[in-house]
């Protein structure tokens, strides 16, 4: 593996033992828990500055959570490209009722307008979430996703590695489904449109 792999790596699969529980498709293209994650209540901080818990502070009525950062060189472009595409595709009352919280898993580098640069090109309304590496971790734990920094590099970079999927997070801050890297717009805006209709398996929305 070069070094410029390493200064951007993006691990597709969470470490052993963080492997998905029991998920099941039910005629969706995210895999659907039969034991939903329960999101933490720690908080981390917005691109304003201000607190922001991915369990008290999601107020619409699904929110999918990416942990990613700024200079990964391709997997994260891909799935907030995908994501983005697929809201798109949505009608606006829909999509409206969707938040997308993007997580820095390299947040010396990601300051607050770090981060608000990069999901500017995607979309202003995405939040953007820094703090101190070691609570993303044990943020990022009971969501199955890994995060982890590597040694420092002759290069003067470091190797980043973190998960790459996508979790959905109900009303009740219970996550019950995750979509891979390899999810597409269209099944991105198939899943949502399904979900937010109330036709596809119980994420406990918010009426």
């Amino acid at each position: 593996m070069t070094a410029a792999m390493l200064l951007t790596a993006c691990s597709s699969e969470p470490d052993d033992g963080m492997q998905f529980s029991g998920g099941d498709t039910d005629g969706m293209y995210g895999a659907v828990l039969d034991r939903p994650y329960t999101v933490p209540t720690t908080p981390l901080t917005d691109t304003g500055g201000a607190p922001y818990s991915l369990a008290g502070d999601t107020d619409k009525r699904l929110t999918l959570v990416f942990f990613g950062f700024v200079n990964c060189p391709d997997i994260c472009h891909i799935v907030m490209s995908s994501l983005t595409s697929g809201l798109t595709r949505l009608d606006e009352d829909v999509s409206d009722q969707v938040e997308v919280v993007f997580v820095t898993t390299d947040p010396t580098r990601d300051t607050e307008q770090v981060l608000r640069d990069y999901l500017d090109r995607y979309d202003e309304s995405y939040v953007g979430l820094t703090g101190d590496l070691d609570t993303i971790i044990e943020i990022a734990k009971p969501l199955a996703v890994a995060v982890e920094k590597g040694e420092k590099l002759p290069s003067g970079g470091y190797d980043v590695a973190h998960s790459t999927h996508v979790v959905g997070i109900g009303s009740d801050d219970k996550a019950p489904i995750l979509w891979t890297e390899e999810t597409s717009a269209a099944q991105f805006a198939d899943d949502l449109a399904v979900l937010l209709a109330g036709d596809g398996p119980a994420l406990n929305l918010k009426p």
